[in-house]
């Protein structure tokens, strides 16, 4: 069967045709991949701005799924199921994906398929690599998602850990506008990073080893132990203001920051969230007898997250699996990917779905 994808949780327009194989350890190929990226637009704002973006979803939609159409060689007759993110993410970027899988896949009398945008990224691991040896650990980290989640079986997602404040990435984005390198942040932070010393600063390492004042649900759902379930929570204010304090003392007297001490600040910087979200992975998949550790989302782009991830998992004995950078930031083949999941599980179309910005996975 031939699944569409179509993604637009944010800024990205995307479309894409995936075919199963027939093959169970890799059970899709990917026919076609388009994104059409709206950074140009939001880089003049310093970051998204959601009625732009869907407007601009709603420019590019069409063509971008006539591309995807086309680059597959197949027509509409030739599809067996529309599957669409239904959230979360900005509303109105979600509306207009959601309202044309509908109506696309109404005029053609074919099954729509809702897919959560988090499971599309933990999906794009399996697309890439095929089956991960099972119970897998998978961090999920992108601009708006630093969540840890056990996949017992595959199309079972139960969440172990997530972060209390900031995402990894709003905060690489957030400390790369302090340090005046434009948007998207992630990028420009991490290629500046290669040219700084990473221990030329030492800003505080994210401990969370008290419970928290509002008492928070244990995310892990009594898989850990309560100890340890603090343990694999994510934090990145503190670490956002430790660097906003140092940067504010460093221009004490209206000074530019010297060239290397922008590059060790933005090193520096990233060694901790590396730490913190690969010491939090590692630390989860241990307690749980993980069988394989994945990390997805746009974050997972970044070079030394991947590098130090293959390089523990090396060490301990633990297959890592990263997808390629096509698959990294958001994409409608990974949402296909979903959508087939669920369609082979016995999810139904139900046309009364909507767009939802805080969709639970």
């Amino acid at each position: 069967m031939r699944v569409l994808g179509i993604e637009t949780s944010c800024d990205e327009t995307a479309a894409a045709v995936l075919t199963e194989t027939g093959d169970r350890a890799r059970p899709w190929a990917i026919a076609s991949n388009v994104v059409a990226s709206q950074s140009a637009i939001h880089r003049e704002w310093g970051g998204v701005v959601p009625e732009l973006a869907s407007r601009q979803h709603v420019r590019d939609i069409c063509g971008v799924v006539e591309k995807a159409l086309s680059d597959a060689g197949v027509g509409l007759d030739e599809l067996g199921a529309v599957a669409v993110t239904q959230g979360p993410g900005l509303v109105g970027s979600l509306l207009v994906g959601v309202s044309f899988a509908k109506a696309l896949a109404w005029s053609r009398a074919l099954p729509v398929i809702p897919v959560h945008h988090l499971a599309g990224h933990i999906e794009s691991l399996t697309l890439a690599h095929g089956e991960l040896p099972l119970p897998a650990a998978i961090l999920v980290v992108s601009g708006g998602h630093t969540s840890l989640y056990l996949v017992p079986t595959p199309g079972a997602y139960r969440l172990i850990g997530r972060t209390r404040d900031d995402a990894a990435g709003e905060a690489y984005d957030k400390v790369a506008r302090l340090l005046g390198l434009g948007y998207p942040g992630g990028p420009a932070l991490d290629a500046l990073s290669s040219r700084g010393d990473d221990r030329a600063i030492g800003f505080p390492s994210i401990r969370l080893t008290r419970a928290d004042r509002n008492a928070p649900s244990d995310t892990s759902g009594g898989l850990l132990p309560p100890e340890v379930a603090r343990r694999v929570d994510f934090s990145f204010s503190g670490l956002k203001t430790a660097v906003l304090r140092y940067v504010k003392d460093a221009q004490a007297h209206g000074d530019a920051l010297p060239e290397q001490l922008v590059a060790d600040i933005a090193a520096s910087f990233q060694r901790v969230v590396v730490e913190a979200l690969l010491d939090r992975t590692f630390e989860g998949a241990r307690w749980l007898n993980a069988r394989s550790i994945g990390i997805a989302g746009g974050v997972s782009a970044n070079s030394r997250l991947r590098a130090e991830a293959v390089l523990r998992g090396r060490q301990c004995g633990l297959p890592v699996f990263v997808p390629p950078l096509s698959l990294s930031t958001d994409n409608a083949a990974m949402i296909a990917a979903a959508g087939l999941r669920r369609y082979r599980a016995g999810a139904t179309t139900d046309w009364a779905f909507n767009a939802e910005a805080s969709l639970a996975l």
